[in-house]
């Protein structure tokens, strides 16, 4: 039995918001409960609706901008910084920028949209 899983070809969740999302480890991809990872591009002008997600998350951004407002703060973060999020904690993520963002995500435990609590 092998110990370790070299991912070629991760699961890439359909959107409708021209964001790519390519999960590397989690649920849709290897089934892991534990950890999410996904590689992320955010197209400019691209933003979600609030949340308060039960799962700490973590970005790490490559390249480009992009916007947090948690709680009630307003927060940018660019290329070469990162940042963690405690579950629990409302936030909306976006890039209201010109150019495109790209980065990781890391979701403990993993990312689950019946976890989310993304607001209508």
């Amino acid at each position: 039995m092998k110990k370790y899983l070299i991912q070629n070809a991760p699961f890439v969740v359909p959107t409708t918001d021209g964001k790519l999302i390519e999960e590397h480890h989690g649920l849709a991809s290897t089934n892991n409960p534990q950890i999410s990872i996904a590689h992320m591009i955010a197209p400019p002008k691209w933003s979600e609706p609030f949340q308060t997600p039960e799962f700490d998350e973590y970005t790490y951004i490559i390249r480009g901008k992009k916007q947090f407002i948690i709680e009630e703060e307003i927060i940018t973060l660019k290329a070469g910084q990162s940042i963690k999020i405690d579950k629990n904690t409302r936030v909306q993520y976006s890039n209201p920028f010109e150019e495109e963002c790209e980065y990781i995500a890391i979701c403990k435990p993993t990312f689950d949209f019946t976890k989310v609590h993304r607001e209508e």
